[in-house]
């Protein structure tokens, strides 16, 4: 039915620039049974660090007739309040906890959004959930992960051009603190790679090889590969928004564009050095890794350090990039 759906869109859109839509009001539906403790069955996460592409694997994903891959929803951010001494007597009553409540929220929040979308399958991509993956992986037992990453250099330099004062209040804007922010989701990324069962690809592969990329996902998935995926342009339920990913003109160009080259070794901030190498990225000064899609390797957590503006020299406007 879905594809059927889709090939009359495809032929109105070129056509007549319209395409035939079911709202589904509250009224209208409703969300399936739980099927054990959750109402969301086997989601699939995208593990990754700030400005790593997880906005595009989003879209490339979410264009898999399968996968429905909404905007970023942040679950460390929402939470139940049960703050009075009543409701606390309450759920010691009821043997649950206030992150009991928080999760059956969380589950109930994206079963809702997927059920609303028509697909069997939701993708969630929010690169601050992985400081909580412990929690969601708590949440959703039978959910499968897939890491992201991208050269911490380049992911760094992004993250730092791409900082503005008004979602995120407090902060300097510093390259020494986008620094100590890369660094801090990168070493969660390791350490739910080495913890969870998932897949493993890296943004430069993405880019460079997007249909070898998106069959690699596909066959982890359990799912056939399908080329439209790569021209995610030509589906209308993708939404770019400020402060929800990557809202720049290159990902709403609406395909996969090659990235930029890596960035020269001398211009890797020693503080990433030791991160570089445990992802298999080329650095001086540091031993370099297997390749990330092999067993990962352990990163040396005591180096991983900032040390100050003085050794964060990132030539930043050289190769930084919008993803």
């Amino acid at each position: 039915m879905i594809v059927w759906k889709r090939y009359v869109n495809t032929t109105l859109r070129h056509t007549f620039g319209l395409e035939l839509a079911y709202v589904r009001g509250h009224r209208q539906w409703r969300l399936p049974p739980a099927q054990g403790d959750r109402l969301l069955n086997a989601p699939v996460f995208i593990l990754s660090a700030a400005r790593s592409g997880s906005t595009l694997l989003r879209a490339v994903l979410g264009s898999h007739s399968q996968l429905y891959a909404p905007p970023e929803v942040p679950l460390g951010h929402l939470s139940v309040r049960a703050e009075s001494q009543w409701i606390q007597t309450s759920l010691t009553a009821l043997r649950l906890t206030g992150e009991d409540l928080d999760h059956m929220l969380w589950d109930r929040l994206l079963a809702d959004a997927l059920w609303r979308s028509g697909k069997p399958t939701l993708v969630a991509k929010t690169p601050s959930n992985v400081l909580i993956w412990r929690r969601i992986a708590q949440c959703w037992p039978d959910a499968r992960f897939i890491f992201l990453l991208r050269h911490p250099a380049a992911a760094v330099a992004s993250l730092h051009a791409s900082w503005h004062p008004s979602w995120h209040p407090g902060e300097s804007g510093s390259l020494a603190e986008a620094i100590a922010k890369g660094l801090r989701y990168m070493t969660q990324v390791e350490q739910a790679r080495q913890a969870l069962p998932g897949s493993t690809i890296r943004y430069e592969d993405l880019t460079a090889e997007p249909e070898a990329a998106a069959r690699q996902l596909c066959d982890y998935l359990g799912l056939a590969f399908e080329p439209g995926m790569l021209e995610y342009g030509q589906f209308a339920d993708h939404r770019f928004a400020t402060g929800l990913g990557d809202a720049s003109e290159k990902i709403r160009s609406g395909r996969v564009l090659p990235g930029v080259p890596w960035p020269r070794t001398a211009d890797v901030p020693a503080e990433l050095r030791d991160m570089c190498a445990a992802w298999g990225y080329p650095v001086s000064g540091a031993v370099p890794a297997p390749d990330p899609a092999a067993a990962p390797a352990p990163v040396p957590r005591q180096r991983l350090q900032v040390r100050g503006d003085q050794t964060a020299r990132l030539a930043v406007q050289e190769w930084t990039t919008s993803v």
